[in-house]
């Protein structure tokens, strides 16, 4: 047999996979169906070694499953891509060298397409070359035809429920994307900023105000100071004339104003935040916005100016006119938009909302339906449904997404809407008329979000198989950054449409650190998967992945990859050897008589078999890949091979029947409970040595192994006992300098000589062991 390189074995185990059709779905067939929400990664470059980490994580499940379903079922588990969103449009526009803004809609979703339509081929083969098992015969994109469709159909069905409205609203905004985005893509932020505080005039008196954003001056409505305030208690119903802009504002007693923060007393300003918006909208105060959408100022000497050039100039005004009494740097906490990293503002703007702020209840008690793998991350969820402040803004201001099917009459303010048969349809280039006043309607601009159509991955996937697949799915695999949006959002549109949960379970997996710290490109401490499998190979990627339990991060080290390799090297070497061993034998039934230590050693390998099926069964792969690891390592190759030497070369007829059986069924036990973990070796040695006498033709559709419920009290004991026997005679060997074939006395005590008095044979050829004593335990070499 050729030595195995893992780089040309696992291409060539790719394509037989693909030829003969291994991980096809095939809805028309009968059976139980374990069903899989794929996560759509982003089209967004090359994959990341996060998408390796927790890719790898789900499919060690969906391989799992399949096995288990074996002859029972099949796995549904398709391959989706999310590419209508931000990062598609910024890749695109890093790729061809220009802004979106600066095109016509029409011309720049063409680029996007033409691009995503040259890119996407080898941005999906990563990860056929992490081995995930999805079926990519069934693959769907975020912004194809049919995915159009069906979130537009969405669209359409909760606005005629009543569950879908517009609204001019300040809305959170990204200056750097010219967008409205959603509570869920707020990230925290630590940043340097200079907390100044400033003179306003009241009557013949002034009081003082501490902002960190004085270029909101211009947009101050009202100064609020705590009613409980003693300081500020003669002050309030009068009217505080606003520094630099001269004009008033009322002085309001309100609970929001922390005695303790600052000077006790704070400006309302539209809009510095989402409290200013709630007092705006509470005391009905008059807005003066002053920024633009594209982040720039319309007021005064400082229209033009980004927010934080005239944040200094303003300051620089103030000072100039004596009007700053304090002035201290200090880091603070602010909202950036999750994808560019921009500090957001609230623009009021006429954007698309779902209503979710009144079903609150329902959505916690979704969530309780659903098995989640971390228990604890169930917390997460409730917590971001708990402290939700705002409807779901499901609208964007961007070229490239899925259009929002809406037309308007500028004439009776009807809205016009597509029938279902139209979809997907863009408003821009399909005119509709009035059906009241017969005038030609103005198309929505907008695009909706891109989670508005990753919420409906389930639908989209099951759509893919005639919708024969239902709702809810078998499992959501994802990670932990995502709770507040795919998750959240993927539970509200079902329970919206359908009143039901997406999934009956959800793993959630963690990220990974590079010395503690989060991968990110702009931090320079990214690792490509691409290299690492040019190294060491996708198994050992993937063992490394393995060794992470559910919702933890795992640390990336180069020694973990090593310790992947080595194990595909033992997992080559070791089968060569039983196969060199076996010569001619055909498996068939189990002997009529099995010798005691194979018994036993089957017997151990069934606690094996139990372990690692209630494992994965319950998404611990990590435990399932100890157990596994440490059997094959300690219990097969350092010990059951070298106990059994003796009866294949020597033994009699019955004795190499019973080591010959043994050793082929515990082999290939091992196989397939490492298969889910490293799929390429294991498949290479099953078509290797297995094929010929095994039906399947490949180990990820045969039967994972069942446990044979053997009792195994006493004689999981009495092999740890001559284990524990053979390692001190080992050790013993070692300390003298010897080599392990050399000849002993062995004594042993009375007791371990009783337990394994059925076995003593076996210890004596594996120990070399002339003659075997009782009494103190000792080696004597001869």
């Amino acid at each position: 047999m050729e030595a195995y390189e893992p780089l040309n074995a696992e291409e060539k185990i790719r394509k037989f996979w693909e030829k003969e059709k291994i991980y096809k779905f095939n809805h028309k067939q009968k059976g139980a169906v374990y069903s899989v929400d794929t996560p759509p990664p982003t089209v967004s470059g090359n994959m990341h070694i996060g998408h390796a980490f927790s890719y790898s994580q789900q499919d060690f499940i969906a391989r799992f499953k399949r096995m288990s379903l074996s002859g029972k079922g099949q796995v549904f588990y398709p391959f989706g891509t999310d590419d209508n969103g931000l990062p598609t449009e910024r890749l695109v526009e890093k790729i061809k060298g220009v802004k979106s803004k600066e095109m016509t809609r029409s011309e720049f979703i063409k680029l996007c397409l033409t691009t995503l339509k040259q890119i996407t081929p080898d941005f999906v083969e990563d990860w056929k070359r992490i081995g995930v098992s999805a079926d990519f015969d069934l693959s769907y994109s975020t912004i194809d035809e049919n995915s159009r469709r069906i979130s537009q159909k969405s669209f359409l069905e909760l606005y005629k429920k009543n569950q879908a409205f517009k609204k001019e609203f300040p809305s959170i905004w990204c200056p750097e994307c010219q967008t409205s985005i959603a509570q869920a893509e707020l990230e925290d932020k630590e940043i340097p900023s200079l907390f100044t505080t400033i003179k306003f005039s009241v009557s013949e008196k002034g009081i003082l105000i501490a902002t960190t954003r004085p270029e909101l001056l211009g947009a101050c409505v009202a100064v609020f100071v705590n009613p409980e305030d003693k300081r500020y208690k003669s002050l309030v119903g009068k009217t505080a004339r606003v520094p630099i802009f001269g004009f008033e504002v009322p002085i309001i007693a309100d609970k929001s104003a922390s005695m303790e923060k600052g000077t006790g007393a704070l400006m309302v300003c539209s809009y510095g935040d989402k409290y200013d918006v709630d007092s705006v909208n509470k005391y009905k105060l008059k807005p003066k916005v002053i920024f633009d959408r594209n982040g720039t100022v319309n007021i005064g000497v400082y229209k033009g100016l980004r927010i934080k050039q005239a944040r200094k100039k303003v300051l620089e005004d103030l000072k100039e006119k004596n009007l700053i009494t304090e002035q201290k740097q200090i880091v603070h906490v602010v909202n950036v938009h999750d994808k560019c990293g921009t500090e957001i503002e609230f623009i009021p703007t006429e954007q698309w909302f779902v209503k979710v702020l009144d079903k609150k209840k329902e959505f916690l008690q979704q969530g309780k339906k659903i098995k989640w793998y971390p228990e604890h991350m169930s917390k997460r969820y409730e917590n971001w449904i708990n402290g939700l402040d705002w409807d779901w803004n499901i609208s964007r201001d961007r070229h490239f997404g899925v259009p929002i099917p809406v037309w308007y009459c500028e004439g009776c303010n009807e809205i016009i809407l597509p029938e279902e048969k139209e979809l997907p349809i863009d408003p821009l280039q399909t005119k509709k008329k009035c059906p009241k006043c017969k005038k030609e309607a103005k198309p929505e601009e907008k695009v909706l979000d891109t989670w508005a159509t990753s919420s409906l991955s389930p639908q989209i996937a099951s759509s893919l198989v005639d919708n024969k697949v239902k709702i809810p799915f078998s499992l959501r695999p994802q990670a932990h950054d995502i709770i507040r949006t795919w998750a959240f959002y993927t539970i509200v549109k079902s329970y919206l449409h359908e009143k039901e949960v997406p999934w009956n379970d959800i793993m959630v997996s963690g990220f990974v650190t590079l010395k503690g710290e989060k991968m990110s490109k702009s931090k320079g401490n990214v690792i490509e998967p691409k290299k690492i499998i040019e190294q060491y190979g996708a198994d050992a990627l993937r063992f490394w992945a393995s060794g992470s339990k559910l919702g933890e991060d795992l640390d990336y080290q180069e020694q973990d990859l090593v310790a992947g390799k080595r194990l595909i090297n033992k997992l080559i070497n070791s089968s060569k050897f039983v196969f060199m061993n076996l010569g001619d034998y055909k498996p068939g039934k189990k002997p009529t008589k099995l010798e005691k230590i194979d018994e036993l050693f089957l017997k151990k390998l069934d606690i094996l078999v139990k372990s690692a099926t209630y494992r994965f069964e319950v998404y611990e792969y990590s435990k399932a890949k100890l157990d596994v690891d440490s059997f094959f390592w300690k219990d097969f190759c350092d010990v059951y091979l070298e106990l059994v030497k003796w009866r294949v070369y020597n033994g009699s007829k019955q004795e190499k029947e019973s080591a010959f059986y043994t050793l082929y069924q515990s082999l290939l036990t091992i196989l397939k409970i490492f298969a889910p973990l490293v799929p390429f070796v294991t498949e290479h040695i099953y078509q290797e040595h297995f094929r010929k006498s095994e039906k399947e033709k490949s180990i990820h559709i045969s039967e994972w192994p069942k446990s044979k419920d053997l009792e195994t009290g006493t004689s999981s004991q009495t092999f740890d006992q001559l284990v524990a026997i053979i390692r001190n005679v080992r050790q013993e060997k070692t300390k003298a300098q010897k080599s392990m074939n050399s000849e002993i006395i062995l004594t042993i005590t009375k007791s371990d000589k009783s337990k394994i008095k059925e076995i003593i044979d076996d210890l004596k050829h594996v120990t070399n062991a002339k003659e075997i004593k009782e009494g103190e335990f000792k080696v004597e070499f001869v």
